[in-house]
C-alpha cells in the first residue's frame, strides 16, 4: 500500500474533511505507538507499512512507561494538545487501517506485547487471558 492510499482509508476511517487532517492524525498515533513498541513486532510492523508511515513509527525511541490502552490515549492527548475524545478518535481510524496491514497474526503478537486496551482501540475485542490458580 502507498502512503497515499494510507491516508486515503484513514480519511475515510475517521472522516477526516482533508487528508492533511489524515495525515496529522497518522503521524501522531504512529510516533506514539512507536515509543510502545519494541523488538520484531516493532520492525515487523514497519515492514508492513509505507515507507513514510514506517519512518514515523521507528523514529521514536520506546519507553519503558506501560501505559493501558486508555493510557495510551490519555499520552496521546496530553502530547498533541487534543482532548481524550479527540485522540481517541485519531487513534482508533490510524489503528484500524494499521490492523488490516499488519494481519492477524503480527496483530496478535502485537497486542500480548502491550498492557490491557489496546486491542480495542485496534478495533478488536478485547479477549481476556485465562488466569491459572497457583497449584
Amino acid at each position: 500500500m502507498t502512503f497515499d492510499l494510507m491516508l486515503e482509508r484513514v480519511r475515510y476511517e475517521g472522516a477526516y474533511p482533508t487528508r492533511e487532517r489524515a495525515a496529522e492524525a497518522v503521524h501522531h498515533v504512529l510516533a506514539a505507538l512507536g515509543r510502545r513498541l519494541t523488538g520484531d513486532e516493532r520492525v515487523d510492523l514497519a515492514q508492513c507499512l509505507p515507507i513514510e508511515a514506517a519512518l514515523t513509527l521507528t523514529s521514536q525511541t520506546p519507553t519503558t512507561e506501560h501505559l493501558t490502552g486508555w493510557g495510551f490515549v490519555k499520552d496521546l492527548a496530553a502530547r498533541t494538545g487534543a482532548t481524550p475524545a479527540v485522540a481517541r478518535w485519531d487513534t482508533g481510524a490510524v489503528l484500524a487501517v494499521v490492523a488490516r496491514l499488519a494481519g492477524p497474526d503480527l496483530l496478535a503478537r502485537i497486542l500480548r506485547q502491550l498492557p490491557g486496551g489496546y486491542a480495542l482501540l485496534f478495533g478488536q475485542a478485547e479477549l481476556r487471558r485465562p488466569e491459572h490458580a497457583a497449584a
